[in-house]
């Protein structure tokens, strides 16, 4: 049976990845997760400085799933590079890097310190505030997310994703700008924006007022926005977004994702990525599929 997909020309032995934000850099889950498992390891977002993120209170539990404005808190890439990525060589698992930055050179100048490191993919999180634009996220103009991408293939070695934000009218306007832009890849969804208030104290749960939320309470949006995706553009989709469990995994994929990323359930369940993974093979087998790039895309119209 085969689990190998590709994307951007990068092999991964499945396609089970963790979500940037959720799994650290690997290490705080290497002594509950075989690392060697995954198809690739995700970082949480890198930046050109260290950035200290939001106050506190920062993550809040909600129905369904959390909030969270940790604001991309990092050591910054020097950290990174000395620390994180020899570990992760240790492994026998791609490494994608995510790359957070508030302005196109802070993006340019990371992928640019990457180019001579060993990892093997870019996840360019374009719904970092663009000071330029008075904080407006990259990825909710379509004319930013081609910009910007065609600005960091100049200097990216590596495949180069773009990660894109469901707070947008049209996610499928978005995928084709990125694919204009160069992009090798998408992935979706990131958080949607959400607000909490404790009623007891008449004020908000969060510090930063509103966070991201995920979870599975955003599944079923995050698979109709890779099924739009996938039929927008010819590059592959990475799909995440309350994927939990091998169900959800496989809905992902048959909506288009040619791979998964699993988040926020790492936070409660240790090992479910590598249960996604024992899961989907079941799943496979159960079905008589012998290459699981047969399910990509493959949902059928209602008769």
């Amino acid at each position: 049976m085969n689990l190998e997909v590709k994307i951007a020309g990068v092999t991964l032995k499945n396609p089970v990845m963790t979500a940037s934000g959720t799994f650290g850099s690997g290490e705080e889950f290497s002594d509950f997760v075989d690392l060697n498992r995954l198809g690739a390891v995700v970082t949480k977002g890198v930046a050109n400085v260290p950035w200290e993120g939001n106050p506190t209170p920062r993550v809040a539990e909600v129905c369904g799933g959390m909030l969270n404005a940790i604001g991309l808190q990092n050591p910054g890439i020097d950290v990174f590079v000395k620390r994180d990525i020899p570990f992760l060589k240790r492994f026998d698992t791609k490494i994608v890097v995510n790359v957070c930055g508030k302005s196109a050179a802070d993006y340019c100048e990371v992928a640019e310190r990457l180019s001579e490191e060993p990892v093997d993919l870019l996840e360019i999180n374009i719904s970092c505030p663009n000071v330029k634009e008075g904080g407006i996220a990259f990825g909710q103009s379509s004319r930013s997310v081609e910009q910007i991408t065609r600005e960091v293939k100049k200097y990216a070695a590596q495949p180069v994703i773009m990660k894109l934000s469901p707070n947008v009218t049209d996610i499928a306007e978005m995928a084709r700008a990125a694919e204009a832009g160069g992009a090798d890849a998408v992935s979706l969804i990131n958080t949607l924006t959400g607000m909490k208030i404790d009623i007891h104290k008449r004020t908000f749960a969060l510090a930063n007022k509103t966070g991201g939320l995920s979870g599975p309470a955003i599944h079923p949006v995050a698979v109709r926005m890779v099924y739009e995706a996938a039929r927008a553009v010819k590059v592959p989709v990475i799909g995440m977004g309350g994927v939990t469990d091998t169900q959800s995994a496989v809905e992902m994929m048959l909506a288009g994702a040619s791979a998964v990323s699993v988040g926020t359930v790492n936070f409660h369940d240790f090992r479910a990525t590598e249960k996604i993974v024992q899961g989907i093979e079941a799943y496979l087998k159960e079905q008589g599929i012998s290459d699981v790039n047969e399910i990509v895309g493959a949902v059928r119209q209602h008769i």
